[in-house]
């Protein structure tokens, strides 16, 4: 449960507090996602985004202090972390540490820790790398490798910390940086693209997983053994018949030659389905989409997406959904669409199970995307769009065949209207992304899509199939695509931003209780929204608390892989601590319709008849919830 406090946050005691040992933990475990994210960052991109990686997560382990310790308060400018100098003296030291880490080695001294390969943790066998971004991603990448290591420590304060300048001196120079105006100077070189740095392409805590060169490894343990044996592997291992590199674009070399494997990666044996195949099949999915684009007959690039689908080289950006198989295709692929995308070359295929997009640059430099997306046993309204490509903030989607119509909706202006989007051969004029902001949420872009089943509204949630949103009672779920439905989902619309990267299909909003707020306070509103996933498991669900007049929903309760409000168990029960405009603090918790009686244990004693409780309490109070049903079973409150 969580406090509605409207109370400012109190100033700090001293301007150098002491911090305990067990406070710089409780402030690395709580923000520990972050502290990596900025470690990450202010790494130099040379040492390989494997290494990044492993020595990102090692610095930030590595900050807590061994005593108590003294450190000047720099507000962290961030709902959570205001004025906590246990969070200000681990960030500080994560990025000292990440500094030093980039300084070149002394010929007369020895070398910091920070500066060799982490020795902790470690990962035998594999590269773990972040998920793929965006171009835009990737070219500020590139930007803040250029910068120096200060310069990059400047940009990510005033990006990630929304630190003033001041701030980000003070902290430059505790960090031992000489010149930190220097370092400002030279961070205001690279464009303010703060947004992007809260993007998935710079989180070390979200990774993909590739194996090494396995036939290297291979190939040292033989030498290890034999040198000349060793020799003789290599020799021929490259004396192999094959095309080279050359045809194969950025794919690795070819390991294995067997007639399935040669008939997967034959650009000739591609599937391709007729344009009106769909009209006329039992079930319209992406098995029925034609194959469309500028370039669905250039052989050469067909050859590249397949060869590098089968076996991604080091370039090679790889990413999947959760639960989603990133290896090649068991047989002649189908083909969705090929063609020219913004400054890329796209390449989208289906095998049946998963939507693979293959993207390369036009220019012919290296930076290859392969990313993938579980959609087996896909419905026409969740096979309606698949992801095209994303600059700018901006999305492209190509349309299932079937789709008369798409437009853009703002989610979080329910009676604004729709722009409509340009349809060329299945491709949309770009579409504004929902906004990653640093600061509030102030839009959530959707996709709205008719056909002659009805309206939709799909959201673009960083993965290559958008995720389809409902409103309704677990059970009785309809489009969102109404006036009143619209109505339900704008206040909760930015919660969508908690379904990021998870492998989302559908997203429902249910408007679960209506609660009396005391002291004559008017009614608050409860919202139960359930994310479901392809793969099953995975599932996210948030209670989230709305008071009158609110423009949004607080997040009450959250929890992953449970039944509550779906199919399988449609109910909920979840409270939180009020204060009113009195100063008076309350529990608040609510049930579904059919849940006869609420009680609250632990520091607050209380219950109530029916499916809502309220009981004056104390800041801080720390509760747990339990309910009954009305056929007698027992429930406990989500957390």
């Amino acid at each position: 449960m969580q406090s509605q406090d409207v109370a400012p946050p109190p100033a700090p005691a001293s301007r150098e507090p002491f911090v305990d040992v067990e406070q710089a933990e409780a402030a690395l475990v709580e923000h520990y996602p972050r502290l990596v994210r900025l470690a990450y960052l202010v790494l130099p991109p040379s040492l390989g985004r494997n290494r990044r990686v492993l020595t990102a997560h090692a610095l930030t382990q590595r900050a807590l202090p061994r005593g108590r310790a003294s450190t000047p308060v720099i507000p962290a400018q961030s709902t959570g972390r205001d004025g906590d100098p246990g969070y200000a003296l681990v960030r500080l030291q994560v990025l000292r540490t990440a500094l030093e880490a980039g300084l070149p080695l002394a010929r007369k001294a020895w070398p910091k820790r920070s500066q060799l390969p982490p020795l902790l943790p470690q990962v035998w066998g594999l590269r773990l790398f972040p998920r793929s971004g965006g171009a835009d991603e990737l070219a500020l990448d590139q930007k803040l490798s250029a910068l120096s290591g200060p310069a990059r420590a400047a940009y990510v304060l005033r990006g990630l910390e929304r630190l003033p300048d001041g701030d980000v001196r003070r902290v430059l120079t505790a960090a031992g940086v000489a010149e930190p105006d220097e370092a400002l100077e030279e961070a205001d070189t690279v464009p303010a693209q703060y947004p992007l740095l809260d993007s998935a392409e710079f989180d070390p805590c979200s990774l993909q997983a590739r194996p090494t060169d396995l036939m290297r490894r291979r190939q040292h343990m033989k030498a290890a053994l034999a040198a000349a044996v060793a020799v003789t592997v290599c020799g021929a291992l490259l004396g192999l018949p094959g095309d080279g590199w050359g045809p194969d674009g950025a794919a690795a070399p070819s390991y294995a030659q067997n007639p399935a494997a040669q008939a997967a990666l034959d650009p000739g044996r591609v599937t391709r389905v007729p344009a009106t195949a769909w009209q006329a099949a039992s079930r319209n999915d992406f098995s029925v989409w034609p194959a469309r684009g500028d370039l669905t007959d250039d052989t050469a690039l067909l050859r590249r997406a397949l060869a590098v689908w089968a076996r991604p080289g080091e370039t090679v950006r790889v990413s999947a959904t959760p639960g989603t198989p990133s290896g090649g295709p068991s047989g002649p692929a189908q083909l969705l669409y090929a063609g020219n995308v913004d400054n890329a070359r796209v390449v989208i295929l289906y095998d049946g199970l998963r939507i693979a997009r293959y993207a390369e640059p036009k220019d012919g430099t290296q930076g290859a995307a392969l990313d993938f997306a579980r959609v087996d046993g896909a419905t026409s309204a969740e096979a309606s769009a698949v992801v095209l490509g994303r600059a700018d903030g901006n999305v492209r989607y190509l349309m299932a065949p079937w789709v008369t119509k798409a437009a853009e909706r703002d989610l979080l202006k329910p009676s604004a209207g729709t722009m409509a989007l340009t349809v060329t051969d299945g491709v949309t004029s770009p579409l504004a992304g929902p906004a990653q902001q640093t600061g509030g949420c102030t839009s959530w872009n959707v996709l709205q899509l008719t056909d002659r089943s009805g309206t939709r509204l799909m959201s673009d949630l960083g993965e290559l199939v958008p995720a389809r949103l409902t409103t309704g009672r677990p059970g009785a779920l309809h489009e969102a695509s109404g006036a009143e439905a619209l109505r339900t989902w704008a206040p909760y619309a930015c919660s969508l931003s908690a379904m990021r990267s998870a492998g989302v299909r559908t997203v429902n909003a249910w408007p679960y209780a209506e609660q009396r707020l005391p002291e004559a306070s008017g009614a608050a509103n409860w919202m139960c929204t359930r994310a479901e996933t392809w793969r099953g498991g995975g599932t996210r669900v948030l209670a989230q608390f709305r008071t009158p007049g609110g423009a949004y929903g607080a997040v009450a309760a959250k929890a992953e892989n449970v039944p509550a409000c779906g199919p399988r168990d449609p109910h909920v029960l979840a409270g939180v601590l009020w204060k009113s405009e009195a100063g008076n603090w309350y529990l608040l918790a609510a049930g579904s319709k059919d849940t006869a009686s609420v009680g609250a244990t632990g520091a607050v004693s209380g219950s109530a008849r029916g499916n809502l409780l309220t009981v004056k309490t104390k800041e801080g109070a720390q509760a747990g919830l339990k309910g009954t049903l009305e056929d007698g079973r027992s429930i406990n409150g989500l957390r």
